[in-house]
């Protein structure tokens, strides 16, 4: 009787082992769905792994793949911290479905979230592409309205399949990717900041549809084919104010203590100000960049720094997204605390008064040795913008080595 019970428990326990190994998430490929606004789907796909030390996650935009590692299970709870930036996921999940929300706290923003096993299409169609919407797009974005822009669509079109991005006059809008369906334009990216769905009807010759920021926001687009078009030059947007012959500033680095540019560490130095938030993709691009270009560089008199507007709601918390991003990428300059708890552009220029105006995170200040601004950029085309971002990676680097000749 005494052997039966330990057979029976040893069973029991084997089986309740098992049991629970198959109901941990399956690897391979899912289909993920965030709840937007007009009861709007936006779709992703990951593929779900196991390391050495748990689950890794790739998240998949166009030519992008996003390394998730920071992932957390216990019992039928998942969280999936993204990279750099503060948003994660939290959900229940078994074998085949996670349901949950994608939260970025400091924001108060929750999205619902529902993941499935083994789909590997972002977007499903109904019917073949009867139209081709490769090419170059004049659009604008909340169009005959004071909140009217502009955006140059750049799209690539394989039978049904799209990529591209909206390029602005303060960046890009990332790796998009989709569809044409029908006479339907569907394009989606998550980067784990930024939830973006775009939806239109196109022609041969002209889009009308609707941009989803999350479930927060929606706003209404139009575009029409335009080989032509150019936005405006970067570099004549941002300018110093009449009776300001320098940029100048002092914020605390994560030691809180204040760091200004008349510290020896710049004095007659070439310097590089980026102005930025550790919660923006663009900037997260751009510090990317700017970080591989110092360390493979080196160059003695040159230097970077960066001023962060961070929406955290308390300094500690901002600091702490500052360190995060510092880790994450292996940022070598200093990242100082220029505003926390809103990253309003308005109440950055109260702290940058020799600026006309920011009006794009990031904005990149370009200092010479004698402490003269010679060049304001605003906004960062980054890698989803193809030749653009090339040649401004060569641009950059032949400007930075002019500064340093003089």
């Amino acid at each position: 009787m005494r052997r039966f019970y330990y057979f029976s428990l040893t069973f029991l326990t084997l089986f309740a082992c098992k049991n629970q190994e198959s109901e941990l998430p399956r690897e391979g490929m899912w289909l993920a769905q965030l709840e937007v606004m007009d009861k709007e789907r936006l779709p992703f796909n990951f593929n779900l792994k196991k390391g050495e030390s748990g689950y890794v996650m790739d998240v998949y935009n166009a030519g992008e793949t996003i390394r998730v590692d920071e992932i957390e299970i216990h019992n039928d709870s998942i969280k999936i911290k993204m990279p750099a930036f503060e948003g994660y996921i939290l959900g229940s999940f078994n074998d085949s479905v996670i349901n949950g929300k994608f939260i970025i706290e400091s924001l108060d923003r929750i999205v619902p979230f529902h993941a499935v096993f083994g789909d590997s299409n972002r977007f499903h169609s109904s019917a073949n592409a009867r139209v081709n919407v490769s090419g170059i797009w004049e659009t604008k974005f909340s169009p005959d309205s004071e909140d009217e822009y502009l955006a140059k669509g750049i799209f690539s079109q394989q039978i049904n399949k799209v990529s591209g991005t909206f390029r602005t006059n303060t960046g890009d809008y990332r790796y998009l990717e989709g569809i044409v369906d029908g006479d339907s334009l569907k394009l989606s990216t998550f980067d784990g900041a930024h939830a973006f769905l775009f939806t239109a009807k196109a022609t041969d010759s002209s889009l009308s549809g609707s941009f989803y920021s999350g479930n927060h926001f929606k706003e209404p687009f139009i575009a029409y084919r335009n080989e032509e078009f150019q936005l405006a030059d970067e570099e004549s947007l941002t300018f110093l104010n009449e009776g300001y012959e320098e940029f100048q500033f002092s914020f605390p680095n994560t030691d809180d203590t204040l760091i200004s540019l008349e510290d020896p560490r710049f004095k007659e130095k070439v310097v590089v100000v980026q102005i930025m938030g550790t919660w923006c993709p663009n900037c997260l691009d751009e510090t990317k960049f700017l970080s591989d270009y110092v360390k493979t560089k080196k160059q003695d008199n040159f230097e970077v720094v960066a001023l962060a507007f961070e929406y955290a709601k308390t300094k500690d918390l901002a600091f702490e997204g500052i360190e995060r991003l510092k880790n994450r990428v292996g940022v070598p300059y200093p990242i100082l605390l220029a505003q926390y708890a809103s990253s309003s552009k308005s109440k950055a220029n109260e702290k940058l008064p020799m600026l006309n105006h920011i009006i794009s995170y990031p904005t990149t200040i370009f200092i010479d040795n004698k402490g003269k601004v010679r060049k304001i950029h605003t906004g960062f085309n980054g890698p989803a913008t193809g030749q653009k971002y090339i040649d401004f990676k060569k641009d950059f680097d032949q400007y930075i080595e002019l500064l340093l000749s003089e």
